[in-house]
């Protein structure tokens, strides 16, 4: 009977621990989620941990009054008759009795770490929404039945962390309350990887990355703008629109790149079905431009496009000159990735072919290459290969040129004037294996 008793106190023991750590460990929005839809065991647990010094109040009185009757339970029932054994053993009644508390001490405390601790502590962790459920409304039974007690060590507590938190610095808000940092939203959305569809995972990453974004990142290039040029013959004129891919283009008046607007296509067919489409026409329908500086976060033009109710902007640098395009397009597709009614390319999809190598424009901007190849190209400086290879060879580019760049083999294929024209990136060769030692 004494033997189970202790067994039954071990166990009520490794009942506060295991909801110590459950109520600790528990995802407080999963169970705020719980409780919003009607589930008052989930209320109960979210009230319980909301109070965490009076919870660990309460827990410390059980853990402790079990600890002391353990004590007393297991001394009382096996250090006599140990004792006893020892004596005819030969031992002397004193050295008897020593040796026997010691032994049913060691003996208790072994069970009471591994039943009464380790392994509940471990089923807590592990299944620490259920557990905490299930432990909640036992627990604010309890911390009502001890509440003078709790009480005084709720209060004793808060007054010594208190001026304790304010020396060393620290906020005294409750442990687990502190909003969490992007990377660590970040960890939990890849340790969620596998319970969330890949493609929400990428769009929660792309989330995270587009707040590092400029819209310099994101534009399309000067050199590749689709555009309409009013200084050519009508029929290049009809041609130009007739065949353009995006329903809002730039309007320039001659080669030298005098920027009259924005033209809307939809607002150019009447003229187009009525064979009157010429250049004082369009200029009568072109609408004064959006210029925005190439510093500008791509979260934020993201709201200004929003605001504005704009779907196209013209991107200059410093000097007021223009050095590309970014559309609200661009900006969704760096979260949701591309759309399939994209600009159609030429150019075949970026990947590496059987001899580990790559071809492509040097137009192409890094990030795209370091997404499609799987590389870490630097993307803090120049926005195009062309621009990153320029950079570190520092001089005019000329074909069969090899060079590396952040551990990647580059060959520049062509050159043009002071541009790279193709460029041949080779996969870099995988790191040697750690070794053991």
């Amino acid at each position: 009977m004494e033997i189970l008793l202790l067994f039954c106190l071990i166990l009520i023991n490794g009942m506060f621990a295991m909801s110590e750590v459950a109520l600790l460990t528990v995802r407080r929005p999963r169970l705020a989620a719980l409780a919003k839809h009607g589930d008052r065991l989930a209320a109960a647990a979210v009230r319980l941990a909301e109070e965490p010094t009076r919870f660990l109040s309460t827990v410390q009185i059980g853990i402790t009054s079990i600890g002391l009757l353990s004590g007393i339970v297991g001394e009382a029932v096996f250090a006599a008759p140990l004792a006893a054994w020892l004596q005819t053993l030969g031992l002397e009644y004193k050295t008897s009795g020593i040796v026997a508390t010691a032994v049913v001490v060691i003996v208790v405390t072994y069970f009471s770490i591994i039943l009464g601790e380790l392994v509940p502590k471990r089923l807590g962790q592990h299944n620490a929404e259920g557990i905490a459920r299930l432990v909640a409304w036992p627990m604010r039974v309890l911390a009502i039945a001890s509440a003078p007690f709790v009480h005084l060590l709720s209060a004793s507590t808060d007054a010594l962390l208190k001026p304790l938190l304010k020396l060393l610095g620290i906020g005294g808000g409750d442990a687990g309350q502190e909003p969490l940092s992007p990377e660590e939203l970040r960890t939990i959305v890849l340790e969620s990887s596998k319970v969330l569809p890949k493609k929400h995972v990428s769009i929660l990453l792309n989330l995270f990355d587009l707040g590092e974004l400029t819209v310099r990142d994101v534009m399309l290039p000067r050199t590749r703008i689709e555009s309409i040029m009013l200084e050519v013959p009508p029929e290049d004129l009809v041609r130009q629109i007739s065949t353009a891919y995006h329903m809002r283009l730039p309007v320039f008046s001659n080669h030298e790149g005098e920027l009259l607007g924005v033209l809307h296509l939809r607002k150019a067919l009447g003229l187009l079905a009525a064979g009157a489409l010429d250049r004082q026409g369009i200029e009568e329908l072109v609408t004064e431009a959006y210029f925005i500086p190439a510093s500008t976060p791509a979260l934020a033009q993201l709201q200004f496009f929003q605001e504005r109710k704009e779907h196209i902007a013209l991107v200059v640098d410093e000097y007021g000159e223009l050095m590309g395009l970014v559309t609200l397009e661009d900006i969704i597709e760096e979260i949701i990735g591309k759309f399939t009614t994209s600009l159609p390319s030429a150019a075949p999809a970026l990947s590496w072919d059987e001899d580990g190598a790559a071809t492509t424009d040097g137009a192409t901007a890094v990030r795209e290459v370091n997404r499609a190849l799987g590389l870490a190209l630097p993307t803090d400086g120049p926005k195009t290969l062309n621009g990153l290879i320029l950079e570190h060879l520092q001089d005019i580019p000329e074909a069969n040129v090899s060079l590396k760049i952040a551990g990647v083999p580059v060959e520049i294929v062509s050159a043009q004037g002071r541009a790279v024209k193709t460029v041949r990136l080779f996969k870099p060769p995988a790191p040697p294996p750690e070794n053991p030692d």
